[in-house]
């Protein structure tokens, strides 16, 4: 017993020594960060709460709004390959997933079947406009996202790790768009919502970003470290009443469930499933980290509640045309 006791204080010392190198890492990254990107502390944060807590996100924000570059600094910054792939209504799963060719050996005239890769094979993926190609190509994706593997032509080919998928959308233009089903929806950790910049990151923009600039910035951290900050996540702990909160918050989301406020009851016809308890809690765990905390906490839980379950809680008729939104919703349930 004593030896168990004495290999827990190690592992626990381990543990706090990568969270502080887990803090600063994030520190320099921020910093890097915005020597590029003005603005969007927020955004930034969930996407990094999101990368450490091993889900994906779904991006929404007008165009001119940085998505892009914002997505290719952090691949710059964490040294992982990026990728971007423009979804267009013509794009087929083997665009995105790879193919095989027929190759003939030049000295034996043998033919064989070659598996190029796609650009789905990298860390770090941009899907942009992910709404405007069919559910035929989106579905390969989604196994992409879920089981970080592709199969073509009945074989199965891993991706790297770490695979992180950073999917865009633009909330202005419908039409000619395949919404994405809700069983996708489900797949992302978070839905970002991406807003204008302030007066004054609007005026830095501006002057800063129209002059020549210096080169870009260095890596900061790789993928071996994102793999070993997205194991201690996983070991950051959670108090059973912070469970509980992130349950009760996703379930309080269902229409029928007894606990239900009665704006939910009236206006939503889907609620959050058990997968939004599981992300609340790894974002709120990747949250106390990023923030130098080595617990996770119901504030962490709150202040997650928002990107994990916006697009997890879909309105009835009744409450779209009252003009409800899931934000209204979700804002609801942290009152009560």
């Amino acid at each position: 017993m004593a030896k168990q006791g004495e290999d827990s204080d190690r592992a626990s010392v381990k543990d706090r020594d990568m969270a502080e190198r887990f803090f600063d890492a994030k520190n320099q990254v921020l910093k890097e960060f915005h020597s590029v990107i003005f603005g969007q502390d927020e955004a930034v944060e969930q996407i990094l709460i999101a990368l450490f807590a091993g889900g994906h996100c779904l991006l929404e924000g007008v165009p001119g709004l940085a998505k892009t570059l914002m997505v290719s600094t952090l691949s710059r910054l964490l040294k992982l390959h990026f990728s971007r792939i423009q979804f267009t209504p013509d794009l087929m799963p083997a665009d995105i997933t790879g193919s095989e060719v027929l190759e003939e050996n030049p000295a034996t005239r043998a033919r064989s079947f070659r598996f190029i890769q796609g650009p789905l094979f990298a860390n770090m993926i941009l899907a942009d406009e992910i709404n405007r190609t069919p559910p035929k190509t989106q579905s390969a994706l989604l196994q992409a996202m879920q089981e970080g593997q592709v199969t073509v032509s009945g074989n199965t080919f891993s991706l790297p790790r770490p695979f992180f998928v950073m999917a865009t959308q633009n909330p202005i233009e419908q039409e000619g768009t395949y919404p994405l089903p809700e069983a996708q929806l489900d797949r992302f950790l978070m839905k970002i919502d991406i807003g204008y910049p302030t007066l004054a990151e609007e005026l830095r923009i501006a002057a800063e970003t129209t002059v020549p600039r210096d080169a870009q910035p260095p890596g900061v951290i790789d993928d071996k470290d994102v793999m070993a900050f997205r194991d201690l996540v996983l070991r950051v702990p959670a108090t059973d009443s912070t469970v509980d909160y992130a349950v009760g918050l996703a379930r309080r989301s269902r229409p029928a469930d007894p606990a239900a406020p009665e704006e939910v009851r009236k206006s939503v016809a889907w609620g959050a499933g058990p997968r939004a308890s599981q992300a609340m809690i790894l974002a709120a765990k990747s949250r106390a980290l990023l923030s130098g905390r080595v617990a996770a906490s119901i504030e962490d839980v709150r202040a997650v509640a928002a990107p994990v379950l916006r697009h997890r809680i879909i309105l009835n008729f009744e409450g779209q045309a009252e003009g409800l939104t899931s934000a209204a919703v979700i804002e609801t349930l942290l009152k009560t």
